[in-house]
């Protein structure tokens, strides 16, 4: 069984994913990364290679840190210890220091018992398939053990959170002044910096879900529970809200009213404020099969072409980086500037949506109504022959006929989960009932067809 998965190696902490585990693949890391012609001109220097180590706030982390930064300084890696801060600030500081790599030690939007180690290579990007792999075969092989003065240092990285909230207030076309958020931190890694910025951008802000205790991460706040948002919003009056997940590279949006404002709304307000602004790249905006089609006709309506990828947010950046692209993502929230970041940035998302309300004297609300979303439906069906969908000529059939019922009101997606024997079954249609009816009917179908 691999182990990295889509977002490098995630699983429970103290269970499979121990502080053993975590040396190790950091000692292979420190194998496979430091070799190369720019490692290999450091070392002829007398130089030793450099990593940013970063965590969120979960209890674990404090024991997986302390291991992955044994394991690098084990192997001669300096490490700059940067504390607690977001998936993107690490991925930020690994290139504006020139690093040669970094870890951060985060598990998302999970609970707060499971934990997860993200490796990014120079420059702040994520790592492609391939060295995952060498990286994993490293684990069984010789690592470096240099002695004496050759050992690595670990030292705090004193100024890495004024790095990047610098970088992310440098970056806003517009300053925030008159307008009112509540930020939700998901007692996570953006709850000191987010606050902290957007105050610095000029917004008035009101703060909840940022009181980490190391087991409250996510937990009924943040990105997946926008409840408590809403109801916040409402409370105070405020103009948007804006929820973080635990490690801020995802952002999502509710308006005065409570409304949540999706990652394919936050997009299209983005693709849409670029363009005129000239810095949307070929006017393309990176998004997955899984956006919603009141995306793809609001592009097309404002002439933005719109390029498809795979589900993940790996895939939307290797399309990005493919064509030189300045703006893609998820309907989750996860939306990558090129321009600013290597990753999604929930904090840098969040500024730049609540810039353009500034910028234009807008509610949120009214930016939002660039794009018209259609109801989704998603049937999960298990059980099934997952590999076959692509082949069963009447199951296509069947997608064929919903399609053709549906005209340009409406569309239809199969995928085969790629963890599951199941098939997800998606459909929109330009109400509620005609996309539940349809999914129904294409999940028995698909039942019917592929049942084990």
């Amino acid at each position: 069984m691999a182990l990295f998965g889509t977002d490098g190696v995630r699983g429970l902490a103290n269970g499979p994913l121990t502080a053993d585990l975590a040396l190790t693949l950091a000692q292979a890391t420190a194998v496979v990364l430091g070799q190369g012609r720019i490692a290999e001109a450091r070392k002829a220097s007398g130089k030793r290679l450099t990593a940013v180590v970063a965590r969120d706030p979960r209890i674990s982390g404090h024991f997986l840190s302390a291991a992955v930064e044994a394991g690098l300084a084990s192997s001669g890696v300096d490490v700059l210890d940067a504390g607690t801060l977001p998936t993107p600030a690490a991925a930020f500081l690994i290139a504006d220091i020139d690093a040669d790599f970094g870890v951060m030690i985060s598990a998302s939007h999970n609970p707060a018992e499971d934990n997860g180690i993200k490796i990014f290579a120079r420059g702040g990007v994520k790592l492609p398939d391939d060295v995952e792999l060498r990286i994993e075969e490293a684990m069984a092989g010789p690592k470096l053990q240099p002695t004496g003065a050759e050992v690595g240092r670990v030292t705090r990285f004193s100024d890495a959170e004024d790095r990047y909230a610098m970088h992310l207030l440098a970056s806003l076309p517009h300053r925030l002044d008159g307008i009112h958020v509540v930020l939700d931190c998901a007692h996570g890694a953006a709850s000191g910096v987010s606050p902290e910025t957007f105050r610095n951008a000029g917004a008035k802000v009101t703060v909840i879900g940022a009181d980490p205790d190391g087991l409250n991460i996510n937990d009924g706040v943040g990105s997946t529970h926008l409840d408590k948002l809403a109801g916040e919003v409402i409370r105070v009056g405020a103009d948007v809200g804006i929820a973080h997940d635990g490690d801020a590279d995802r952002c999502l949006a509710v308006d005065a009213d409570g409304n949540v404002i999706d990652g394919d709304q936050i997009m299209a307000i983005l693709a849409v404020a670029m363009k005129e602004r000239g810095s949307l790249k070929d006017d393309t905006l990176v998004a997955t099969v899984m956006s919603n089609l009141g995306l793809h006709m609001a592009m097309k309506e404002h002439g933005i072409a719109l390029r498809q990828t795979a589900v993940g947010d790996r895939y939307v950046l290797e399309e990005m980086n493919a064509g030189g692209f300045a703006l893609g993502g998820e309907q989750s929230g996860h939306v990558i500037m090129s321009e600013f970041a290597t990753t999604g940035d929930g904090v840098l998302t969040g500024l730049h949506l609540v810039a353009e309300m500034a910028r234009q004297k807008k509610s949120i609300a009214e930016l939002a109504s660039v794009m018209t979303v259609y109801p989704q439906v998603l049937i999960n069906v298990k059980g099934v022959d997952k590999d076959r969908v692509a082949d069963d000529e009447p199951l296509q059939a069947a997608v064929r006929e919903v399609e053709a019922e549906l005209a340009d009101s409406g569309r239809v997606l199969l995928r085969k989960s790629g963890t599951e024997p199941l098939v997800r079954v998606m459909v929109e249609a330009a109400d509620a009932d005609s996309a539940h009816s349809y999914a129904e009917r294409l999940a028995s179908v698909v039942k019917e067809r592929l049942s084990l």
